[in-house]
Parts: C-alpha cells; sequence; structure tokens
C-alpha cells in the first residue's frame, strides 16, 4: 500500500484493512505507522544484504560474483519491499528510525564497494573509483522499482540480466 499510495497517503486502518486484521492487533506488534514503515523497509533493504552474502559465496571470479548480485540486487528492487526501500525516501521515517535505516544502508553500499575491489584485485573487472561506480550501479539499479511493471512484457529476471549486461559492458560496439 504503501508502494502504491505512498506512506502520508495510507494510514493504518488502510493497512489494518488489507491484511484483515485490527488496527488494535497493529499496535500490539508496532507502536506506529513509522513503525511500520521501518519494518517494510528493514525487509528490502535485509534482502539486498543476504543477496551481497549469497553472490560473495558463490564460486567463480570477483566479476561473477559481482554479476549475480547486481542481477539480484534489481530484482529485489522490483519486488514489493524492494520497491518500499526505493520508493521510500529518507523523509517519510521519523528521526528515530533514520539511524536503522541508515545503518542497513550503509552495510549494502560497504557489500557492494567490497565486491567490487575484489572483482579489481582479481584483475575480473577494470580498477574505477570504487565509490563512484557502486553509486553508479546502484543508482541504475534502483530505478526499475520507479517504472518497473510486473505484468509489463517482461519478468523482473529479464530486466534485470538486459540492466546488468548493459553496466557491465556498455554500449560501445563490439
Amino acid at each position: 500500500m504503501f508502494n502504491d499510495r505512498g506512506f502520508h497517503a495510507t494510514s493504518l486502518d488502510d493497512v489494518a484493512a488489507s491484511l484483515g486484521v485490527s488496527k488494535r492487533t497493529i499496535y500490539h506488534y508496532l507502536a506506529s505507522k513509522d513503525q511500520v514503515l521501518l519494518e517494510c523497509v528493514t525487509i528490502g533493504l535485509q534482502q539486498l544484504l543476504q543477496a551481497a552474502e549469497q553472490a560473495r559465496a558463490e564460486a567463480g571470479t570477483g566479476r561473477e560474483r559481482l554479476i549475480k548480485f547486481l542481477r539480484r540486487y534489481a530484482e529485489i528492487n522490483m519486488e514489493d519491499f524492494g520497491r518500499c526501500v526505493i520508493r521510500t525516501g529518507e523523509e517519510a521515517l521519523s528521526k528515530e528510525s533514520l539511524p536503522q535505516y541508515r545503518a542497513l544502508k550503509k552495510e549494502i553500499d560497504a557489500a557492494m564497494r567490497q565486491m567490487l575491489n575484489e572483482a579489481i584485485e582479481d584483475g575480473s573487472i577494470a580498477q574505477r573509483d570504487v565509490k563512484i561506480t557502486a553509486f553508479t550501479l546502484a543508482g541504475a539499479l534502483n530505478w526499475p522499482a520507479r517504472w518497473h511493471v510486473p505484468d509489463g512484457g517482461q519478468t523482473a529476471q529479464q530486466i534485470a540480466a538486459s540492466m546488468v549486461e548493459v553496466l557491465m559492458h556498455g554500449i560501445d560496439p563490439r
């Protein structure tokens, strides 16, 4: 609902009705609408961290592991909780929720930079400014959360593979 309507246009009454529970039930577990939002974005961010961990555990070159992570990163951002992370700006969260949100975002950035450094070290990608490269990759792979339509003709996996192909190989002629 936060994805479709936006955080501010969605009430806890709306959330409770969509879940088939009472608002009181939600308050039993979470103290506020902000906490509901924080839980949603936390799930999405944890999925991204898990994708990084899984990719790093794979066999292959740093580049191959990076590609696996980048594809999954894009796919997650086209799913409900990943989409919530991207469509929810920091301004929607309370100042109490921001430290947790920012810490998780920092972990994801660190994981991507680590994977880039590993690929540079094993020679499977060119040496680049890792910070700028990580920001560029994340920025590009975050945008499908805004424009992807689940029944739009291509699957999230197909879109992710195409995007990562462009990012890893560029658009120069072969």
